[in-house]
């Protein structure tokens, strides 16, 4: 089973990462080499969402999301955290 987390970002999101970025990776790249977690990335045009797609328990998706430095400092406002049925792949 896969999980999708939705972040929402906020308005001033690309002006604001800057300083958080290098932490957010970090942490993201960690759960990545653990198996963690599988892809990530902000959809363009605008920038207002972020997917990250997960193979871990969602226990362990929220522990990340308390930790992300884009939650912490407001970048996100809002996020979800959902089943993903994956038919194909």
């Amino acid at each position: 089973m896969h999980l999708l987390l939705e972040y929402v970002l906020a308005d001033d999101y690309l002006e604001r990462r800057a300083t958080l970025r290098a932490d957010h990776l970090a942490l993201a790249r960690a759960a990545h080499e653990r198996g963690e977690l599988l892809l990530a990335g902000a959809l363009p045009d605008p920038y207002d969402r972020a997917l990250l797609v997960w193979t871990a328990p969602r226990e362990v998706v929220e522990r990340f999301v308390e930790q992300d430095p884009y939650v912490v400092e407001g970048l996100v406002t809002g996020w979800t955290i959902r089943p993903w049925n994956v038919v194909v792949g």
